[in-house]
């Protein structure tokens, strides 16, 4: 079994071919051509953390993927990341493994970014305004790198809970050419920006619906696991399209889940992601639609990126 550390990961990834690798599984997921079981999910409220193991084994593939990612979201306190984890990669003829990725939750922080690029280049406005950005984290920082390939626009603005959080956020985002303002308002994202991107951990709904201007798109990452939220569920009511990335998924514990619950919206609302990649389901009509895509995360994306990273690190 080979073994990849981080740094060998990421210097040799091939973003665009995983842009392609993870459309390609969306679109395999929504045909029902993926295996993907149910979700280990593990809560340490005491430590602020929590951990997922997701596999996925995508038909036809010579591999299949295991994966364990954790978020402990005081790490930073203790000068450590928030995210960390590892996939392991095993032939789907043999049950070998051949290879284990200690990626560090690197993957599975791009995966997702990219999955937010996929949303934004499919449902974002036409004229973006001002990107706002819900975090100060390595989300929150890997989605605005991404969002650069999709939108002109290099006007940010970021909410976060701490000012030395959002000093850091704005120096990052300035090396990379964007006109950063930072708030700790989140009512000012809302009405500032029409591109916003939730990428926190919370547990109570964070941006209001009344708050947000008719044209916004929204991609909502952080409620990837039980009893977390980002929106008020009457935001993901008053939403023209809600697209998600597994219809079963989001509806067990995603921001759509909570608006189901409370009776504002019916499953029939819903699309994923995959169907709208094939033309089988309806997008942004018009500049004046409320767009929302709802990412908790699918294991298909996991291994559509671990066997591409595996097939760029062997050239």
């Amino acid at each position: 079994m080979k073994v990849f550390n981080k740094q060998q990961i990421i210097s040799q990834l091939d973003l665009n071919l995983a842009v392609n690798r993870l459309e390609e599984g969306f679109v395999a997921f929504s045909n029902g051509e993926v295996q993907v079981p149910p979700v280990q999910a593990f809560s340490f409220i005491e430590a602020n953390g929590d951990c997922c193991v997701k596999s996925a084994y995508v038909k036809g593939s010579d591999t299949f993927t295991v994966k364990i990612s954790t978020g402990f979201y005081d790490n930073p306190s203790k000068g450590l990341e928030s995210n960390d984890g590892l996939m392991m990669v095993l032939s789907a003829t043999t049950g070998q493994p051949l290879a284990l990725l200690q990626d560090e939750g690197w993957l599975t922080c791009i995966r997702t970014a990219l999955a937010g690029r996929i949303a934004a280049r499919l449902l974002a406005p036409r004229e973006v305004t001002a990107i706002g950005i819900v975090g100060t984290g390595m989300q929150a920082r890997m989605h605005l790198e991404q969002l650069h390939a999709v939108t002109d626009c290099r006007k940010v603005v970021v909410w976060g809970r701490n000012d030395v959080e959002l000093e850091a956020y704005k120096a990052f985002a300035s090396d990379l050419g964007y006109e950063v303002q930072t708030t700790r308002n989140l009512e000012n994202v809302a009405r500032s920006a029409n591109l916003i991107i939730c990428v926190t951990p919370s547990r109570e709904p964070l941006l209001k619906s009344e708050w947000i201007q008719p044209g916004t798109h929204i991609t909502a990452v952080g409620a990837d696991a039980a009893g977390k939220q980002e929106l008020d569920p009457a935001l993901v009511a008053r939403a023209d399209r809600i697209i998600v990335d597994s219809i079963y998924q989001c509806s067990q514990y995603g921001e759509i889940s909570h608006a189901l619950k409370a009776g504002l919206i019916r499953e029939e609302q819903l699309a994923e992601l995959g169907a709208l990649l094939a033309g089988r389901a309806k997008g942004r009509d018009n500049d004046d639609q409320i767009t929302l895509v709802d990412l908790t995360g699918v294991a298909v994306q996991d291994a559509q990126i671990s066997s591409c990273a595996l097939a760029s690190m062997k050239g």
